[in-house]
């Protein structure tokens, strides 16, 4: 793949991966974690780059699949054809997860979620709740707007720590457990906000769908 560098327009060929298996390449996940998969230096100024391209993350322990598919690659009934095939396979066992993300970011959140052993679904609506209290603490409306994401648990009580933009520089919050066991309670009661059908988007636009 052809990539061109975001400050001085210099171009570099760069490998990228159509599928990666962290069961059979376990070394591969922390590169996934923490971005640098992702990133290229340019041999022209030497500044890192970010590249994003199609690709499958599937992690057979967690039974998750997680479709890296920036927007206006593929059509979105092709999509549903390719999910709706991948589910039935025969191959994979019952208790699969299969989510879709458009940018390197959010597959970096869903893998942090899952593998902290939390249910995405669950964790946006926190992420809701979470905007609205600031925005009702003078945080102002446009924090509604804002990209929140999940960073990690902490602490004895399992405390959720989530970081957004904000005057210029990340900013983080932190909310207990109880929150999201709240959320949980909520979304097992209304079983149609459970995701189903190929590879479902579950972000905040998704989340905003329940609450309009």
């Amino acid at each position: 793949m052809m990539a061109s560098c975001s400050f001085c327009g210099s171009t570099k060929e760069i490998t990228t991966l159509g599928g990666i298996n962290v069961g059979e390449n376990p070394s591969l996940k922390a590169k996934f974690k923490d971005g640098s998969l992702f990133i290229w230096e340019c041999p022209s100024c030497g500044r890192a780059n970010l590249a994003s391209w199609q690709t499958i993350y599937h992690d057979p322990e967690e039974k998750i699949m997680i479709w890296l598919l920036p927007e206006g690659l593929v059509p979105e009934e092709k999509v549903e054809a390719i999910g709706r095939q991948i589910e039935a396979s025969s191959d994979l066992p019952e208790g699969y997860v299969f989510r879709r993300v458009t940018d390197v970011g959010s597959l970096i959140e869903k893998v942090n979620i899952f593998d902290a052993g939390l249910d995405d679904t669950v964790i946006e609506m926190c992420k809701y709740v979470t905007k609205m209290e600031l925005a009702e603490k003078g945080g102002g409306k446009d924090i509604l707007d804002t990209s929140m994401k999940f960073f990690r648990t902490d602490g004895p009580d399992g405390d959720l720590e989530f970081s957004y933009p904000g005057d210029g520089k990340m900013q983080g919050v932190r909310i207990g457990f109880n929150v999201y066991g709240d959320c949980a309670g909520i979304i097992r009661r209304n079983p149609s906000m459970k995701p189903s059908g190929g590879f479902p988007v579950v972000d905040q636009a998704w989340i905003a769908r329940f609450f309009g």
